[in-house]
């Protein structure tokens, strides 16, 4: 209890909703969801998108903050206070934080990088098509650049939960919804904008498939925050009188909004360069080769692309914080250390397995392993294959069981319906006991399957 009594809180529900939206709005919704809405079906994926996140999304997420709230811990003494032989279940979940967060300091760098060449006038250079393959193989510099982006995660996850993580999310999210907005507005008033507008909205019925809802889960899985430990622990940061039910609808509203209005400023702005979907892809080759292209051929294209840089740099650090936090309250709960020297360790942590993940790209890059359709997995691959394809699934899947049949969905109804009654409880119930678990199975086999190549999305 005394651990409880001390912890630290949003301040109410706006600042819980911003954290965590914050958290679930990262450079998935920005790299990942426009290419595969366009490449399954248009209209039809985000159709089966909206009904996943409102459904599955919902269960899973309303089930996660629910065991952080009820217990008032992070991941490993959620999981152990509620049953001591499921706490393994909660050393998992804490695992992934702290692989992912190295790595996605990287890429943050790289953003950070792409960010001050469009400020200060240079965008121009990054349009040559060996200058992102030289940048990320160089040694020095980016790994400067990932300092840099990780420092900024540290000091702010430093200022604790209301001054450092709340503050800085109220500011930036608000914000980052304004820039996506403002240049989707932009990016539509472009020669042939509205054919690429077209291509991802227009229902193409010829594209749907399973592979169509396996695309969409798995996207939705990893786009908001699950299986990481990250509602687990904002959840602990939650009062009791806050409406957990309606809190996770505004939290999904964000993260499939921002989604969305990606779609409509990334795919159009390809379009308008005078390609199609040949042009479209997915992750840092859309991000940092492609889109410089495109920027550049825009008029007033450097300031357009330092504000899509400013964007995913917000992106960026609102999920980097969250993680970084996670991480943090886990070592809190374990070792009820000072912030200070806990942000340190989690830094020089980070540090020390982000550098392997920087050096994979140039001199380290013969630490590999081979894809079965060809290629190879980097050393950052390889950390983002097991913990995004192996370990959160795992983690979701066992989260699912304990709940839907050890701690029962009661536990978790019981503990929204203290703010207000829980206008879903009989959906969750079900969905969390029968459907999740083999929903997660499914995107288990399909994350793997992709990972090494077996498949191609």
């Amino acid at each position: 209890m005394e651990t409880t009594q001390k912890r630290s809180s949003f301040t109410g529900k706006i600042g819980f909703v911003m954290a965590a939206a914050g958290s679930a709005v990262g450079l998935g919704n920005i790299w990942r969801f426009p290419y595969l809405a366009a490449e399954y079906g248009g209209g039809i994926f985000l159709l089966v998108y909206i009904i996943l996140s409102i459904t599955l999304g919902f269960a899973l997420m309303c089930g996660e903050i629910a065991l952080g709230r009820r217990t008032g811990l992070s991941a490993i003494g959620a999981f152990q206070k509620l049953n001591k032989k499921y706490s393994f279940i909660g050393i998992l979940a804490s695992i992934v934080p702290m692989m992912i967060l190295p790595y996605y300091s990287v890429i943050g760098g790289w953003v950070c990088k792409y960010l001050t060449m469009f400020i200060s006038g240079n965008g121009g250079a990054t349009v040559n098509g060996t200058y992102f393959e030289g940048f990320i193989g160089g040694t020095a510099e980016p790994i400067g650049w990932f300092l840099l982006f990780l420092g900024i995660t540290a000091l702010v996850v430093l200022f604790g939960v209301e001054k450092g993580i709340e503050r800085v999310s109220k500011i930036m999210m608000p914000v980052l919804v304004a820039l996506t907005i403002g240049i989707a507005i932009y990016v539509l008033t472009l020669d042939n904008a509205m054919e690429g507008v077209k291509y991802y909205l227009y229902p193409d019925f010829s594209k749907f498939s399973f592979n169509t809802v396996l695309a969409a889960m798995g996207q939705l899985f990893y786009s908001m925050s699950l299986a990481m430990g990250i509602m687990i622990t904002y959840g602990s940061y939650m009062k009791k009188d806050v409406n957990l039910e309606s809190s996770v609808h505004q939290i999904e509203l964000f993260d499939t909004g921002i989604a969305f209005l990606a779609g409509l400023m990334i795919i159009p702005a390809v379009f308008s360069l005078g390609g199609g979907e040949e042009n479209l892809g997915k992750g840092a080759g859309l991000m940092f080769v492609t889109l410089p292209k495109v920027f550049d051929n825009f008029t007033g294209g450097e300031v357009v692309g330092a504000v899509f840089f400013l964007l995913v740099l917000f992106a960026a650090l609102t999920s980097s914080i969250s993680l970084f936090e996670t991480v943090v309250s886990v070592l809190s709960d374990k070792f009820k250390w000072k912030r200070k020297w806990i942000c340190l360790t989690v830094f020089l942590g980070s540090t020390a397995v982000g550098i392997p993940c920087s050096l994979g790209h140039g001199i380290w890059s013969a630490v590999s392993v081979p894809k079965v359709n060809g290629g190879s997995m980097t050393i950052l691959d390889m950390f983002d294959f097991a913990s995004n394809s192996v370990l959160m699934p795992i983690v979701a899947l066992c989260t699912c069981i304990f709940i839907g049949y050890v701690i029962k969905p009661q536990t978790i109804i019981q503990e929204i319906e203290i703010a207000s009654t829980f206008k879903m409880k009989k959906m969750f119930s079900f969905i969390i006991r029968y459907v999740a678990p083999v929903c997660i199975i499914l995107i288990l086999g399909f994350s793997v399957l992709e990972a090494v190549g077996i498949i191609t999305v």
